[in-house]
């Protein structure tokens, strides 16, 4: 029966690999689709900004001694668009194709950083309507990565007994994804282990403040593997980390269950015990006194 039950979870393994790594190329390639738009709507309107911004530099630079309020408003206006001066240029790569791309992934992991959004109406419009269909595939496809995931530490850890597995993909999980990448976040952008762990977990659970986030400080240069590859840790980490949600949800809902359980023991017990008193309880019958009338006894008014 178990060699029966193993032959079908692996069938089952066997039919689902292929339908995931279907959905996942559809999922790259959707990502792909939003990139190539969303750089193609503001790539033009970035540039456009960013010489404006050029401009207004030289502009408050050749008239430095008269300071005009509107010239320092559009400075810094620019600014918290995300656009920086570096010498005689301005900083670009926000809505360039790997720029787009995260941008992409942020949007339909419902991460939101906030740090960055479409300016242009045509943008905004495409990007309701590719979040609209991106969210749900994005979480069909973390539901699918989470179930070969719990299906890969069963196999590796099969003979460690149900609490050991469980332990073996808790560690795993929270050293791949918790607590090495605050590592290369240090590197990368400088930032202490312990932002780079808060960066970590804000980010894998979408709660998305803004306050960290990677690749944009104009100071830095980033190379150009380093947003893809955080766009596949958030993925396959959103995934390990719904992953562990569920878990604490099943064991919550278990030991609502068990008290449940014991509560309704306790009651059958208490039941149990009053009918017992009541089965061993002498009747009323039985504990009054003998009636019976004694026979042969002559009356001796009749001798």
């Amino acid at each position: 029966m178990c060699r029966a039950q193993g032959d079908a979870v692996a069938g089952w393994r066997g039919r689902r690999l292929p339908g995931t790594v279907l959905l996942l190329l559809a999922y790259v390639g959707y990502l792909l689709l939003g990139s190539t738009a969303f750089w193609a709507l503001e790539g033009p309107a970035e540039r456009q900004s960013a010489q404006q911004l050029l401009q207004g530099k030289w502009e408050l630079l050749g008239n430095y001694t008269c300071l005009k309020g509107p010239a320092l408003e559009g400075l810094i206006q620019a600014y918290k668009s995300g656009h920086t001066l570096q010498g005689n240029s301005t900083s670009l790569g926000r809505w360039d194709l790997v720029g787009s791309f995260f941008f992409s992934i942020s949007a339909i992991t419902t991460i939101g950083y906030g740090n960055l959004s479409p300016n242009t109406v045509s943008a905004q419009i495409f990007c309701i309507f590719f979040a609209l269909f991106g969210i749900p595939m994005n979480l069909i496809l973390l539901s699918r990565i989470g179930q070969l995931m719990l299906s890969g530490v069963q196999c590796c850890a099969k003979r460690l007994g149900e609490k050991l597995r469980w332990t073996c993909a808790l560690v795993t999980g929270f050293l791949l994804f918790l607590l090495l990448p605050p590592f290369l976040f240090s590197v990368i952008e400088g930032w202490t282990y312990a932002e780079g762990f808060y960066y970590s977990f804000v980010t894998l659970s979408t709660i998305g403040f803004g306050d960290y986030v990677i690749g944009i400080n104009p100071d830095l240069t980033y190379p150009s593997w380093y947003k893809i590859l955080v766009s596949v840790w958030i993925l396959f980490g959103m995934a390990w980390l719904a992953l562990v949600i569920n878990l604490c949800i099943s064991l919550l809902e278990n030991s609502s269950d068990l008290c449940q359980c014991g509560k309704k023991k306790s009651k059958e017990l208490d039941q149990e015990l009053m009918d017992c008193n009541k089965n061993s309880s002498p009747s009323p019958v039985d504990l009054s006194p003998s009636t019976h009338t004694p026979q042969n006894i002559s009356n001796p008014s009749f001798r």
